[in-house]
């Protein structure tokens, strides 16, 4: 029995789905479906995810949003049972469609949210080529008017739909949850004005876990998300199987309505969007004259490079470094990305905010130093340019740039009015479950005491450089809490559950220092929502899919060190009446070399952690070189050898 589930939930929905796109991808394809849909509860955060994992499998991805329609207006803003928005399940039909989704939940964010991201049958109206709509769940409009007894007003919403969608494009939807009260009431009432109205039904089932055994850890995540126990009696639960399921068990249930199962099929064949990734969708950059960027950027880095040596003569080793890393750049489409970050470097600096002299491999391009954007010339120091950009494996460039954190919005806003508000958005992160945390969260929705739930989470070995060892590995591995799992079965029981929603998405958050611009809308390409300090805007794709897309991502942090920095040259110009220029001290200041002699450098960014300052009084540096190590050593694997280097 072929068969696809159109109506499906992967751990976006937050705390309310378990499992990554990646393992509705495997169950599909395990069960046989030739496609596999994500409807997650009104965001679009999985389905780049879903669609790559999709094609890797063979299966089909059928991208969507289970969508939340208010009553009357999304612009209403009081509550009450008659207000509560409705569920509707929207799938993708083609690209228009997936840029009407992208639209929908963006409005429903911005211009709707009222507890959940609403849209209205006006923003449905507006954008709704190129969609596909099922009537939805239990929570729907359609089954909410069957059980209110109105069949009248559960008609003209039907029709409403139609009107909205086109005959062609909505269909019925019935769902196989025999357990959850009133499913059965209402599937009978759907199949009777499918045959009376001439409109087709398909059968979808509620995933919000990909395999039955799942059950008990998706009922995990509802207590951890209203904060109920397990063994609370009156509290949100799920009743029945809602995981993917192998229809062919389904069979008998269904043999009068066999249409209900090729409908799938015919909706997912109709379902066909396509990304292209690896394009470059770097935002045009106004030059003067017309002149094009390749040759604007090779002009501004030989007037630069004239600059750094006073207008002297220029070593030909510079000359040739600089035409090289020219045409490099020009080859692989980056002029203009060189030409923004310039653009905005520069503006930072004309305000007399402090911007950082360079970190990390951009460090190593002599074009970058010729236009300021850093202030280490790389050929003094031996950095190599291949680090940063290597023709030889095509990736977006990526230059993280240092602003005073007090200051650092100044920067962004001139950004976002130089390109456009809609063009320009902080980019979104996903906090996951840590095995401390997760244990604690297990530990409160099992109801266990508080201080055996700390006492376990304590025995969890410590990140590593940064780095959580997964709890599956640290049970085998850590002696104290693998004696534990084995002797103690009530933690054992806690340790399965927590190994299981372990890595799964707990909250949104904002990325420190990510920010996104586009030549063209962002919802073009993503969908738009508050953060979660509900001020600024970020995407509702992470990083990773928006580079997917060819999208270009900056780094903006700010950082504490040089607001102290800018603090401190304001008090000495104040106190002392001398201009410090922080971009010209001297390198070999033996006051300087002393105190990092005698690991006195809290306070002194990457250098003020314990053992950084173990080292140094072990190095005793005398010279700039010596401090360039450390910085290089101090990270994982070299670390090893700096007692060999000291």
């Amino acid at each position: 029995m072929s068969f696809v589930n159109l109506h499906c939930h992967s751990h976006y929905s937050l705390l309310d789905g378990f499992g990554s796109p990646r393992n509705l991808v495997l169950r599909a394809k395990e069960l046989g479906y030739p496609a596999v849909a994500l409807t997650d509860h009104g965001v679009i955060h999985g389905l780049i995810e879903l669609y790559k994992e999709a094609k890797k499998e063979g299966v089909k991805p059928i991208l969507g949003v289970e969508l939340y329609v208010a009553p009357r207006t999304r612009f209403d803003k009081e509550s009450g049972t008659d207000r509560k928005p409705y569920h509707l399940t929207i799938l993708a039909e083609n690209n228009t469609g997936y840029k009407n989704i992208l639209k929908l939940v963006t409005s429903g964010f911005l211009e709707g949210f009222y507890y959940k991201p609403r849209v209205d049958e006006d923003l449905l109206r507006k954008h709704s080529e190129g969609l596909i709509a099922l009537s939805g769940c239990m929570a729907g409009h359609i089954p909410r008017l069957i059980l209110s007894g109105n069949l009248d007003a559960a008609k003209k919403q039907i029709e409403t739909y139609i009107d909205i969608f086109g005959k062609d494009n909505f269909f019925l939807e019935i769902q196989d949850h025999p357990l959850l009260e009133n499913q059965n009431l209402v599937n009978e009432q759907i199949r009777e004005f499918s045959q009376k109205m001439k409109i087709p039904m398909v059968l979808t089932f509620d995933s919000h876990y990909p395999r039955p055994e799942d059950k008990e850890v998706h009922d995990i995540m509802l207590c951890i998300q209203t904060g109920a126990i397990v063994s609370d009696v009156d509290r949100m639960r799920y009743n029945g199987d809602f995981s993917l399921k192998d229809v062919r068990e389904l069979k008998d249930a269904y043999k009068d309505y066999p249409d209900v199962f090729k409908n799938s099929v015919k909706i997912a064949d109709r379902c066909n969007v396509d990304f292209t990734f690896g394009v470059n969708l770097i935002p045009s950059f106004d030059t003067p004259n017309g002149i094009s960027a390749d040759d604007y950027l090779a002009k501004l880095t030989r007037e630069g490079l004239d600059i750094r040596f006073s207008n002297k003569e220029i070593p030909q080793n510079y000359l040739d470094r600089l035409s090289y890393e020219l045409k490099t750049v020009a080859k692989m489409g980056f002029s203009t990305y060189f030409l923004i970050v310039s653009d905005f470097v520069k503006y930072a600096k004309s305000k007399g905010i402090v911007v950082g002299p360079g970190r990390g491999s951009a460090a190593g391009s002599i074009l970058a130093w010729c236009l300021e954007i850093t202030e280490l010339d790389p050929i003094k120091y031996g950095l190599f340019f291949e680090r940063f950009l290597n023709p030889e494996r095509v990736s977006m460039p990526d230059i993280d740039i240092d602003f005073a954190d007090t200051r650092r919005d100044e920067v962004l806003n001139y950004v976002i009015e130089k390109y456009g508000r809609n063009n320009v958005a902080q980019i979104l992160t996903f906090g996951t479950m840590a095995p401390r945390a997760a244990i604690r969260d297990v530990g409160r929705a099992l109801g266990y005491p508080y201080q055996e739930v700390d006492k376990l989470s304590k025995t969890v070995p410590p990140p590593v450089l940064g780095k959580h060892v997964p709890l599956k590995e640290s049970i085998k591995d850590d002696p104290a809490l693998k004696s534990v799992y084995e002797k103690d079965s009530r933690a054992r029981v806690l340790l399965d559950f927590a190994k299981k929603i372990e890595g799964t998405v707990r909250h949104i958050g904002t990325h420190a220092c990510a920010v996104v611009i586009s030549e063209k809308e962002l919802t073009e390409y993503t969908a738009l929502q508050y953060g979660a300090r509900g001020e600024e805007i970020v995407t509702q794709f992470s990083a990773k899919p928006l580079e997917d897309l060819g999208l270009l991502k900056m780094d903006f942090l700010g950082l504490r060190n040089l607001t102290v920095i800018e603090t401190t040259c304001e008090i000495v110009k104040r106190t002392r009446k001398v201009d410090i220029d922080i971009d010209t001290i001297a390198l070999d200041d033996d006051l300087t070399f002393k105190t990092f002699q005698g690991g006195d450098t809290t306070g002194v960014f990457q250098f003020e952690s314990p053992g950084m300052k173990r080292y140094l009084k072990q190095l005793k540096p005398t010279k700039f070189d010596d401090i360039i190590a450390m910085g290089a050593l101090y990270r994982p694997g070299p670390m090893d050898w700096i007692p060999t280097y000291i």
